[in-house]
């Protein structure tokens, strides 16, 4: 069996696009008897913002998400990575193993900076790839459930183990990413569905929301709908998520529609997604506030526990498990002896 590694950062409400580009490999990688880690990466969240906001809220709402979506905490170790010292201590080590191009050239950082629309950004953005493979590695990952966007950060995870392996010795596996079966879900306004665009369908989005988004979408003039993705991208788009949500292909859902224009398909996008979210959204009323603490205080121990291993695994490659150390902190004191 695969030790898993996947996450998110808390920097809203999880989507459509994050159920069907990751969430639902976790939850069948989880049934399937995988060691499944999910990171919450809060400390990123001020890789791009001045302030990281409520996250006790928004937080709280991502271990929800994940209980609803079917994340046992008993088989899932659920944790945020600011609560986990050492696995953030492999982040100075993992940066000597980097070139500052390669930093610069990574497409997603370079997207995360455009989106953020400031003439400078914090030097966190620019080591945002190697504090998630700092994630990856530190529970010794060898699969990634990941979006297509996230292959370089994944393959910039790849380049640091394997580089730290013919550095120092044998520690860290290379990890593989699993893409899911929508990677790139596109928003209702034809961009990538994204938290802080605006433009998804949260998991928690209660009927009548969602039926006021999907009314706003995109469309075209054309009265007869057919999913032809190049020529009507935004009616494609939405064939697509009702086909995902319904378990059809969208040209099924085209043909179903016809000649019944656009209000006809965003009604059959709307019972579609409200019929999918229905049962997820069940199963995260039936948890209360104390449960997702009791999840994330479980998960921070586990997490805490093999941080530290990993650590010491780190620190005896590097030369740096010092002997006089060890033995005067069992005495309370941790100074160097000459």
């Amino acid at each position: 069996m695969s030790r898993i590694l996947t996450g998110d950062r808390p920097t809203g409400a999880l989507h459509l696009g994050h159920y069907f580009g990751t969430l639902a490999n976790r939850v069948r990688l989880q049934r399937g008897g995988h060691e499944v880690f999910v990171v919450i990466a809060d400390y990123q969240v001020i890789s791009d913002r001045d302030r990281p906001g409520d996250l006790d809220q928004t937080v709280s709402g991502l271990v929800l998400d994940y209980l609803g979506c079917g994340l046992d905490p008993d088989e899932t170790v659920i944790f945020p990575h600011s609560a986990v010292p050492a696995l953030n201590q492999l982040l100075l080590p993992f940066l000597s193993l980097v070139s500052m191009g390669e930093l610069l050239r990574n497409p997603t950082v370079k997207e995360e900076i455009s989106l953020a629309g400031r003439s400078t950004v914090s030097g966190l953005m620019f080591t945002y790839p190697v504090h998630q493979a700092a994630d990856v590695l530190f529970c010794q990952a060898d699969l990634v459930p990941v979006g297509r966007d996230q292959l370089p950060h994944l393959e910039l995870t790849r380049s640091i183990a394997r580089r730290f392996n013919d550095r120092y010795g044998q520690v860290f596996p290379l990890p593989d990413a699993l893409l899911g079966e929508a990677p790139v879900l596109a928003g209702l306004d034809g961009r990538k569905m994204g938290k802080s665009l605006g433009n998804g369908i949260a998991l928690a989005d209660p009927q009548d929301l969602v039926a006021a988004k999907i009314r706003a979408a995109r469309t075209d003039s054309e009265r007869e709908v057919t999913y032809e993705p190049g020529r009507r991208p935004h009616v494609a788009n939405l064939l697509r998520i009702a086909g995902l949500c319904a378990r059809r292909e969208p040209e099924d859902v085209a043909a179903q529609i016809g000649s019944g224009g656009a209000l006809a398909l965003k009604d059959v996008v709307t019972q579609a997604v409200c019929e999918f979210l229905a049962p997820i959204q069940e199963r995260r009323a039936a948890f209360a506030p104390e449960d997702v603490r009791r999840v994330l205080s479980h998960g921070t121990a586990i997490a805490n526990d093999v941080a530290e291993r990993t650590l010491h695994e780190v620190r005896a490659a590097m030369g740096m498990t010092y002997r006089h150390i060890a033995r005067r902190a069992a005495a309370g004191c941790v100074t160097v002896e000459a």
